[in-house]
């Protein structure tokens, strides 16, 4: 009985994207007279295309792929360097050490990389400033910064700003990284700016503006969805932490 209503459930649901999507009304025929081939025929020839072109379909795909193994593009990309040693394979292969947090190992192949353009790639610039941060080379990084030739669009800007202001915490120039996050907070999608801000604000003791801003993350946080929210839920749970402790004093 249960085989049956879960047969007959997804045979309407069938129906109703036939009808939703503006297919092929044959289909509503087919499936009413026979149920189980031609469920299966348009699941397989209508339904499974669509989705895969979905982009979030292909995102949570490529995430869980990532999970299962994390090492795949990374073996992919050696791969492609071993028949071709070109630039953009070295960046490629970098980028895959950089998403495993291998920093240290892409740094070279950035350098490399920028060594044989012909001309200056502030991408791959971009790349190993960060490779360099990552590794605790942040005068080096915070230099490479200094001379990647501005993006064309506000948000790369604000990307590499947000660099800048890391470096610049870590070399003890506070000010000057506090001055760049009360900036780029206005404008970055997502919470990474103002929480590393709201951070810097408490270690030098501005605890009302910590506050504000932490008050603004979580009035942002609340728009959005549990699955939205799980992305980032070590940083959101370091905010509201913190958001409580100010609370409480």
């Amino acid at each position: 009985m249960i085989l049956y209503l879960l047969v007959l459930a997804i045979q309407v649901a069938c129906v109703v994207d036939v009808i939703r999507n503006g297919r092929n009304q044959l289909w509503i025929m087919a499936l009413v007279f026979l149920p189980g081939a031609s469920t299966i025929a348009y699941v397989l020839l209508e339904v499974l295309p669509r989705i895969q072109g979905n982009r979030h379909v292909r995102t949570v795909r490529a995430q869980v792929e990532a999970r299962l193994d994390p090492e795949r593009e990374l073996r992919a990309a050696r791969d492609a360097l071993g028949l071709a040693d070109t630039i953009s394979n070295q960046i490629r292969v970098g980028d895959a050490l950089s998403d495993l947090d291998r920093f240290d190992e892409a740094v070279p192949l950035y350098r490399a990389a920028i060594e044989r353009t012909p001309e200056r790639d502030p991408r791959t610039e971009a790349k190993l400033a960060r490779a360099l941060f990552e590794t605790g080379e942040s005068r080096e990084a915070l230099t490479m910064l200094d001379a990647i030739t501005p993006p064309s669009t506000q948000s790369d800007r604000d990307r590499l700003a947000l660099l800048r202001a890391r470096a610049l915490t870590e070399l003890g120039e506070v000010e000057a990284a506090l001055e760049l996050y009360a900036d780029i907070v206005t404008r970055m999608p997502g919470e990474e700016a103002r929480c590393r801000y709201a951070a810097l604000l408490l270690d030098q003791g501005y605890e009302p503006r910590a506050r504000a801003v932490l008050e603004e993350v979580e009035a942002r946080m609340k728009r959005l969805d549990r699955t939205q929210r799980a992305a980032d839920a070590d940083m959101y749970k370091w905010a509201m932490d913190k958001l409580r402790a100010l609370r409480a004093v």
